[in-house]
């Protein structure tokens, strides 16, 4: 199955950060974002990636064209060409997709339909969301209501603690607790090929009319994900991820038998 990115919005609450660099390359320890989210879905064994990139694309498109260089060993022969003696390899074959400057997250899906096939599903997600969902459960359950789309629904960590109050005396405190309130968008969606039937053109926001009228036509089911989800909308954000990888407990890295060992030139 395809794994659709979008990775091509101006990052702006973010500005400290993509000014300079798309908000997909700014890095959570030392690894760009986009790559913990893709190194999660190669977790579950897929490898087909398409990227919908806009702001500072040629960037994105230089990192993955020149990632078998990254930290490699390298020889420079006389006549000017590069052998490269230890590399680290990924699995995956990507396709950057010029999806607009100015697109919406609609438009850039959209742009995806010269690659998809008749009724095909795939998946999408956003290149800012860190999850520890199972993608295998995502796709069971997508399969097993047999609608058109199906979206991973979270509970957000709440900002503050919360205090429990009885006649002015505090009775419990809980340090930035899990959201009982409802559900919302955690991206990492299963979606079918007709779901572009749903998106107008570039200026169309995923999020408002195609995801209105697929409720409206019954065509959008919620799968429920209790784990780990945390969004890099902004700097405090991005220090609570950078944070958690400084851990060592990251709850989005894969079990380190996923890591592809180091490739040796003889």
């Amino acid at each position: 199955m395809k794994v659709v990115i979008l990775a091509g919005g101006l990052g702006s609450r973010l500005s400290e950060e993509t000014k300079l660099r798309p908000k997909p390359l700014v890095e959570i320890g030392d690894i760009p974002i986009i790559e913990h989210v893709m190194n999660w879905y190669l977790h579950f064994g897929l490898t087909d990636f398409y990227l919908c990139i806009g702001y500072l694309g040629e960037q994105i498109i230089d990192y993955f064209k020149d990632y078998h260089l990254r930290g490699s060993t390298v020889r420079i022969l006389p006549d000017g060409s590069v052998k490269t003696l230890e590399c680290r390899k990924k699995p995956w074959t990507v396709t950057l997709v010029q999806s607009g400057l100015k697109s919406q997250t609609g438009g850039r899906i959209k742009k995806i339909k010269p690659f998809l096939n008749k009724d095909e599903n795939f998946l999408m997600t956003y290149a800012d969301g860190l999850s520890n969902i199972d993608i295998n459960l995502l796709q069971s359950f997508h399969k097993s209501h047999g609608k058109l789309a199906t979206v991973s629904a979270v509970r957000p960590t709440a900002r503050f603690g919360t205090l429990k109050i009885e006649e002015n005396n505090v009775k419990e405190f809980r340090e930035k607790p899990v959201t009982e309130g409802g559900w919302i968008n955690g991206g990492y969606f299963v979606l079918s090929e007709k779901v572009l039937d749903y998106i107008s053109d570039d200026s169309s926001v995923w999020e408002q009319d195609p995801m209105k009228s697929l409720v409206e036509d019954e065509q959008l089911e919620a799968f429920k994900h209790y784990g780990f989800w945390q969004p890099m909308d902004t700097l405090r954000e991005k220090n609570i991820l950078n944070t958690l990888w400084d851990s060592g407990s990251a709850p989005w890295i894969p079990p380190k038998e996923d890591v592809i060992p180091i490739h040796v030139a003889r």
